[in-house]
């Protein structure tokens, strides 16, 4: 199952904006598949000149990029953890994605409601940080009942596991989240054990106006200040400025993100922060001459692993792989120029596959 990145926040943040935005994005990009699997998950091309270079390189028939799967997720409102608005539903949602974007709003617009008086991105970002807190909590408070219950029978057995579940509940009760916590062996089992969403990797989406760009004006500031005292990455853009860009000619929307002194589109920031937060690296591959795919890969994954995501066939009848990272090749100039210069090794299976590798996969059928 391809990991997910999912889009949270408060209603009328920015969220489905900046997910069509998205979505629109990975559609007119040419030679690069778009899909939507279902109303409220699209799969985006993850931008990487180094595939441009290979593909220079190679000169295939197709060029197919890593991709990024995204879920748009209905707003969160306050009370969610106790049924409101959509409630369990809501958080069952976020449960399911492995690394969370939380989009905070960050622009003033009359027409657009806020779910409260006045507009405050570190109370909205409390808000929403106190809702997954006090759905973690219910859930390891249940789970500590029901390791109770089979502890009667032999409480030495269950002593350590709810050992680790009262500290977890502890923290939890004092506010505080767990993805930055100092978590002992035990306690990071029993969180595991429930698929906590305090432990899950989280960044930050400043969602500005346009006229605050680039660096987002005072209230992303103060996202700024929060994400950097938990040590969450943070992407600043104006979602309704991308989604607007996309629609634009190439050439004239890089002309246009000059004059705000844009030097990257915020989508593609944002789709590679997204990325990274995954733990995924990148490899590559040259299918006879015909295809250059790039492929994500988690970090610290094998080569065996590396030609079972490619196909399991590969993986089931794996002989050796056959390895040149980017850099090697790119100064090589072709893979044959980079085979005389020694730069081409194999590599067996326990190989661990390093971002930027080209490999080609020996196996039997």
């Amino acid at each position: 199952m391809a990991l997910q990145l999912g889009l949270v926040g408060l209603p009328n943040v920015g969220k489905s904006t900046l997910f069509n935005a998205l979505t629109r994005a990975g559609a007119t990009v040419a030679n690069y598949p778009f899909t939507t699997i279902d109303p409220n998950i699209g799969v985006v091309p993850v931008p990487d000149p180094r595939l441009d270079r290979i593909a220079e390189i190679i000169r295939p028939q197709e060029v197919v990029p890593a991709t990024l799967r995204v879920v748009d997720i209905a707003g969160l409102v306050k009370g969610a953890s106790h049924g409101e608005g959509l409630g369990n539903q809501f958080l069952s949602h976020i449960r399911a994605v492995d690394a969370i974007a939380m989009v905070v709003r960050c622009f003033q617009d009359e027409n657009i409601a806020h779910v409260t008086a006045s507009l405050d991105p570190v109370d909205d970002i409390e808000t929403v940080q106190l809702e997954l807190i006090l759905s973690d909590l219910e859930l390891v408070e249940r789970q500590i009942e029901r390791v109770q219950g089979r502890a009667k029978a032999n409480p030495r057995e269950y002593a350590g596991e709810l050992e680790a579940l009262e500290s977890l509940a502890r923290r939890l009760r004092a506010g505080e989240g767990l993805r930055r916590a100092e978590l002992s062996p035990a306690e990071h089992e029993a969180s595991a054990a429930v698929d906590l969403l305090t432990t899950k990797p989280l960044l930050y989406v400043a969602n500005v106006e346009e006229g605050d760009l680039p660096q987002g004006g005072e209230l992303a500031r103060r996202v700024a200040a929060v994400a950097a005292a938990q040590g969450a990455p943070l992407v600043t853009l104006c979602a309704a400025l991308e989604a607007e860009l996309i629609e634009w000619e190439p050439a004239e929307a890089r002309a246009y993100a000059q004059e705000l002194d844009l030097q990257r589109a915020g989508l593609e920031r944002f789709i590679e922060v997204g990325y990274s937060l995954l733990d995924y690296i990148t490899f590559f591959t040259t299918t006879g001459g015909k295809e250059v795919r790039a492929w994500n890969l988690l970090r610290g994954q094998t080569a065996l692993e590396a030609a079972g995501r490619i196909h399991t066939d590969m993986a089931r009848g794996f002989i050796r792989a056959e390895v040149v990272h980017f850099d090697a090749l790119d100064r090589a100039g072709s893979l044959a120029h980079a085979r005389e210069a020694g730069a081409l090794r194999l590599e067996g299976r326990d190989y661990v596959v390093q971002d930027g590798d080209v490999l080609h996969i020996r196996f039997n059928v």
